[in-house]
């Protein structure tokens, strides 16, 4: 069997996911990224693609994964890492087309594309893996972020599950949804210059960024693979970056 390994990388474009994508193609990973937007800069394979419409972007994925023959991977991993990022506030204030496009990207296009993956894949001999980039804040409720929260739950408990389901097949795929930490990205920037009769949390979040507690995306992104490549992957279907070994 070739020793190649394909990634998969939805939300590739900045933030975390381009730095996983960029440090797997590194890694001579073969490397899709699907995003929005494209950057010519970024030396993998990339799709524009919008998650709010999950059922074409599903089904696009199906048909590229099932052009491969079955022994053309050692390993293949979808990681599901876009989210659409809503302004914080109750969920009365927020636009019903940002929490519609929220529910969308963060729930509906993991489920309809980790489906996709499995079709697609699962004549494949070598090893498969779901990753999916969920948060703290699907274990733990904060007042301003309710869609973000159940968006990040809902990941959580559809990890849990599939995992389960995976486990009855022979060559199952492993399944984890891995809360990252806290990263310096467009979501923070955003949580930290919130308005603050919006957003009661707001200066907790600033403070991190004062503390310095904020890692790279790229620091953030080499722990999410480290993660990825520990041998007990998949042992806790939900899990943390900061998790000891």
């Amino acid at each position: 069997m070739t020793t190649k390994r394909l990634a998969i990388v939805t939300g590739a474009s900045r933030g975390l996911g381009r730095a996983m994508a960029e440090q797997l193609a590194r890694h001579g990973w073969q490397v899709l990224g699907m995003s929005r937007r494209a950057d010519d800069a970024l030396r993998f394979e990339q799709w524009r693609v919008d998650l709010a419409d999950a059922p074409a972007a599903a089904l696009k994925l199906q048909a590229w994964l099932r052009a491969f023959e079955p022994s053309r991977f050692a390993e293949a991993v979808l990681i599901h890492n876009a989210a659409s990022l809503a302004p914080p506030g109750s969920i009365d204030a927020a636009d019903d087309a940002d929490t519609s496009a929220a529910l969308r990207v963060g729930v509906e296009a993991p489920v309809l594309m980790s489906a996709a993956f499995l079709r697609a894949t699962r004549p494949w001999a070598g090893g498969r893996k779901l990753l999916f980039i969920s948060s703290g804040l699907g274990r733990r409720a904060m007042a301003g972020a309710a869609t973000y929260c159940a968006t990040k739950a809902a990941l959580d408990h559809f990890a849990h599950a599939l995992a389960l389901d995976e486990a009855l097949h022979a060559n199952g795929a492993r399944v984890v949804s891995l809360a990252p930490g806290i990263i310096d990205t467009d979501m923070q920037v955003q949580l930290r210059s919130s308005d603050p009769a919006r957003f009661s949390e707001r200066e907790r979040f600033a403070q991190f960024h004062r503390d310095g507690l904020l890692d790279s995306p790229a620091d953030a992104a080499a722990k999410v693979l480290a993660y990825l490549a520990r041998p007990d992957f998949g042992s806790h279907p939900v899990a943390d970056v900061r998790d000891p070994a």
